[in-house]
């Protein structure tokens, strides 16, 4: 009887696990299908591309759609408990690490271009020009492989090289060699984004100051600006929470096994699924230009903007 129930506890399991499954590719189909619109459109113009806050808009586009594909082939490797070789989630894992940090830090650099341009206009032109987004993000990228390379380092100083033949279900513990390796981890991420909070908070009341001394037009374009830097303020929380998700999970762990699974498919759909879809969505619709640019390429032509020259 005990065996009976066993086996139906499993069984109902398994098909909870097959249907979130599916819930998380059709999620993924869609958002992913948003973010190359998103994509498309900037490519598509090349207002878009010689504008510094646009290619730094589009980075984090790119940077999420990479998060998103590969964290699918993770959820599927782990669903069917596949095993890879260390070799191969050591690749998952750097450029997972890497890319899950190109965001938040993007939505900073983003935060300090609007501040330039409204607090700071008359050196905008030079400090954000086109020919200063490669170094600009490639700066963006070394910042984000610092914990990354942290991480590395103590685990091909501490693991042995038969470890390395090994084959495993891939995450990120499979690299957590110590246990003290998680808390280091976990300072770097929350250093990084006590600065960036105080980033943010210091252009949003700058910003703010020059907001109430404007007039006219000024003041209509000062305030989009704050609202721009409440909006980034906004998307850095949900990637700081999905930060917190790890060590709420694993104390949930200990609780129970099944709310373990509930609380993680929740934890991956809100904190890191939707994010990463909705907010560069919202984003891209606040921006006249983006979003009439946008609705033209999603209406194949058919949108028509006397303001805009789209068919360029």
């Amino acid at each position: 009887m005990a065996n009976n129930s066993s086996l139906v506890g499993g069984e109902s399991l398994i098909r909870n696990l097959s249907n979130r499954v599916i819930v998380v590719q059709v999620s993924m189909a869609v958002f992913l299908s948003i973010n190359f619109l998103l994509i498309t459109t900037f490519f598509m113009k090349e207002f878009f591309y010689t504008t510094m806050r646009y290619i730094l808009f589009a980075t984090t586009l790119m940077s999420d759609c990479l998060i998103l594909i590969l964290t699918n082939v993770l959820v599927i490797f782990d669903f069917f408990r596949s095993t890879m070789p260390i070799w191969l989630c050591l690749i998952f894992y750097l450029l997972s690490a890497v890319n899950i940090l190109v965001t938040p830090i993007t939505l900073m650099a983003m935060t300090l271009e609007r501040y330039m341009a409204i607090c700071m206009p008359l050196r905008h032109a030079e400090l954000c020009s086109t020919h200063r987004a490669l170094p600009c993000i490639l700066i963006i990228h070394g910042i984000s492989a610092v914990p990354c390379i942290v991480d590395l380092c103590i685990f091909f100083a501490s693991a042995t090289l038969n470890f390395h033949k090994q084959y495993r279900v891939c995450s990120v513990e499979v690299f957590m060699l110590h246990r003290w390796q998680g808390h280091l981890r976990s300072a770097i991420n929350q250093f990084y984004f006590l600065i960036m909070f105080i980033t943010i908070v210091f252009s949003y009341v700058e910003i703010m100051k020059v907001a109430k001394a404007a007039s006219g037009e000024n003041k209509k374009s000062t305030w989009k600006g704050l609202r721009t830097v409440v909006l980034h303020a906004f998307q850095l929380l949900l990637c700081l929470i999905q930060l917190w998700c790890p060590f709420i999970e694993g104390a949930v762990f200990q609780i129970n096994l099944m709310l373990y699974v509930n609380v993680r498919f929740f934890n991956y759909i809100i904190f890191m699924l939707a994010p990463r879809c909705l907010s560069p969505l919202i984003y891209g619709l606040r921006d006249d230009k983006f979003f009439h640019a946008l609705k033209y390429y999603a209406l194949c032509g058919l949108y028509k903007n006397n303001s805009l020259d789209l068919t360029n």
